[in-house]
């Protein structure tokens, strides 16, 4: 049966739906109606709640408080940690001309995005390519490595195919080079997707700056934050007032951090089973997919992966219309990240893993979540594969 009786949302990669947990924690905060900046009873009310909400989403980042900036949203904090570190490398220097950066070809726009204005104001930036399953090799990541080298920026794991990346071991290649020249190579990390379902203990990961987002998290959208360590200096990135210690001008938002750290909380706290669980859903649509359409190629290295993504390239078969169609069956799903949702069709991801240039182009992205269960997966199997039967292009 091709449409579904009610709408199954496979989108979880975009922006999970917000926890009751968290709403109800904004509703709470929202009736704070002081100031967090203020110094009278209400604004010390305000402020006492954005700083508990900042304890706890610290807790299990396994960090202090105090490193910890709150910010608008991840792409807000991915360019704190990139730019903020620029301009504070321009008030000693003038100039980013002579410095080196390395950034992997498989970041989000937040992150590209960042690294094209290094470029464009004199800094000399360098791509890593990941090998064919997706994985940035902690040696490539060495060879490219030059005395002027002075930030490093690789996402934990992938936004469109889930790909982990050893930040572990490449912290070690950086400490290494950074002992060698006695320079210091700042590290950053987008965690935005990873949070979900890997252990987090910053200081094993070896990073300096994490940026993380609350609706990525069941939190809601609006919020994010950075984790700074204190091997490295921002300079701030907006004007106009002195909170989040001087790094982000703007009245902080107490709901949505009350909101962020309820999400935060509970996703961690479920963790270990719902990575279980939803990993065993996804190896079994991977498999149910690869029997039925046989043309099917999966994108990444499931082993080393999210357990909730799934990444496919049907050939033959453009991705924005199966997605259209899954749509008017019942089905979200998403073709690549939703911040490139619209432009060009191809996957600037997928296109980095080599093989048949279709690949890039018929991609589809499943990403489960909480609400996922065993039936959905034979839905969207039953689904998909008469779409293609339809189109009667795939073999």
């Amino acid at each position: 049966m091709l449409f579904s009786k009610r709408r199954i949302y496979l989108d979880y990669a975009s922006a999970p739906p917000v926890l009751r947990d968290a709403i109800v924690a904004m509703r709470d905060a929202e009736q704070l109606v002081g100031n967090a900046g203020a110094i009278h009873t209400e604004g010390v009310a305000a402020k006492k709640s954005l700083e508990d909400s900042r304890a706890r989403i610290a807790i299990p980042l396994g960090c202090k408080a105090r490193e910890l900036i709150i910010t608008s949203g991840l792409t807000e904090a991915n360019n704190l940690a990139i730019i903020g570190f620029a301009r504070k490398l321009e008030q000693t220097r003038r100039s980013l001309s002579g410095t080196h950066w390395l950034v992997s070809s498989i970041e989000h726009d937040s992150v590209l995005g960042c690294f094209a204005e290094i470029e464009r104001l004199g800094g000399t930036v360098s791509h890593v390519d990941p090998d064919e399953r997706g994985i940035i090799s902690p040696d490539a990541i060495g060879r490219m490595l030059r005395p002027e080298t002075v930030f490093v920026s690789i996402g934990w794991a992938n936004n469109e195919i889930g790909t982990v990346q050893p930040l572990g071991k490449i912290a070690r290649v950086l400490k290494n080079f950074s002992d060698h020249h006695k320079r210091h190579i700042a590290f950053h990390t987008d965690a935005g997707q990873a949070l979900l379902y890997l252990p987090t203990v910053i200081s094993s990961l070896g990073v300096d700056l994490l940026s993380l987002g609350g609706n990525k998290l069941y939190g809601p959208h609006g919020v994010g934050a950075l984790y700074i360590s204190n091997k490295v200096e921002l300079a701030t990135i907006t004007f106009g007032g002195k909170q989040e210690r001087g790094l982000r001008a703007g009245t902080e938002s107490v709901a949505l951090a009350a909101g962020f750290a309820a999400a935060f909380e509970l996703v961690a706290y479920e963790r270990k089973l719902e990575t279980e669980r939803l990993k065993k859903l996804r190896d079994e649509l991977a498999h149910e997919l690869a029997a039925r359409i046989p043309s099917l190629i999966v994108n990444g290295d499931l082993k080393h992966s999210l357990p909730h993504m799934l990444n496919v390239s049907i050939p033959n078969i453009q991705s924005e219309y199966v997605t259209l169609a899954l749509d008017h069956a019942g089905f979200a799903v998403s073709t690549k990240s939703a911040c490139r949702e619209g432009e060009e069709s191809r996957s600037h991801v997928v296109a980095a893993l080599g093989g048949e240039e279709w690949r890039a182009a018929n991609t589809i992205r499943i990403s489960l979540g909480r609400d996922t269960r065993q039936r959905d997966i034979g839905s969207i199997v039953s689904a998909l594969t008469r779409i293609v039967r339809i189109v009667g292009k795939t073999p």
